[in-house]
């Protein structure tokens, strides 16, 4: 008696822990609109390219030095739930691929982010800050060549016909199902989609796809340019965790590097 009442014992308690692990890895409950979209407002983790060495900071004498978390804008190990596939780079028309090689081996005399220049979509990534109203959805970034932002509309309208272009072009938004499509054109041609030398023409029209995966933001976005490119390219998605760091405003970006450098290094060993 005693052995079997110590069987069904172990046999509850299995259950019990096997009913707590299922509910544990049960996808976060997505929090909705009025309309009955996923609701993206909120701060996500700040999502662009930083030094491996951590941020320094000085205050009253006393030095702190914070690790960046770098996993936002890296390809995430193993499979995104709702991306699309993607290569690690776009592929040039033939006549151009050496201009790109030249324009990445001097990155640091050619790259117009290096003189303050605007990232642009999709260089910029995903929105820090995303307030989502009906109608519209709003992105704010944080950069170093100015804190932009972009409203979207997602109230069906055509892109603007009298839009000047510019680094992050026109956007218009509708939603596929759960995920936000925004759709970008209208560029100048000032700025690189990429660190890679990755230049493009004002032909280029940029998809940005953004969805909730168990409460953490994925962002996507797949580059067209006719003129450029020979076939569209999608970047790996990036997986980016909700955050409670409140948005600041950048230092004000003064070029006085250039004329100090003496070699043509690349961002990911500065």
């Amino acid at each position: 008696m005693k052995l079997r009442f110590f069987s069904a014992t172990i046999a509850a308690l299995l259950l019990v822990a096997l009913a707590g692990a299922q509910q544990g890895s049960s996808p976060a409950k997505v929090k909705r609109t009025a309309d009955d979209h996923p609701d993206l407002s909120g701060i996500w983790a700040y999502a662009v390219d930083l030094p491996s060495g951590g941020i320094k900071r000085e205050s009253n004498g006393k030095v702190t030095i914070k690790q960046a978390d770098l996993s936002n804008r890296r390809a995430p190990k193993g499979e995104v739930k709702g991306a699309l596939p993607f290569t690690a780079a776009p592929v040039y028309k033939p006549e151009l691929q050496a201009k790109v090689k030249d324009l990445f081996d001097h990155e640091s005399k050619t790259d117009p982010v290096f003189y303050c220049g605007r990232p642009g979509v999709p260089r910029i990534g995903s929105p820090r800050k995303i307030v989502q109203l009906p109608g519209e959805v709003i992105f704010f970034y944080e950069d170093m060549s100015g804190d932009t932002y972009r409203v979207i509309p997602t109230d069906g309208r055509p892109h603007r016909a009298d839009a000047n272009p510019g680094a992050y072009g026109d956007s218009i938004g509708h939603w596929e199902g759960d995920t936000l499509i925004v759709d970008v054109t209208n560029f100048d041609d000032n700025t690189w989609f990429g660190e890679g030398g990755y230049f493009h023409s004002d032909a280029m029209h940029v998809t940005e796809r953004l969805w909730l995966d168990n409460g953490n933001l994925v962002w996507q976005a797949t580059v067209a340019d006719p003129k450029v490119l020979t076939q569209p390219w999608t970047l790996n998605p990036r997986v980016v965790k909700p955050s409670n760091e409140p948005l600041e405003e950048s230092a004000r970006c003064v070029e006085d590097d250039g004329h100090r450098l003496l070699n043509d290094d690349h961002h990911g060993q500065r």
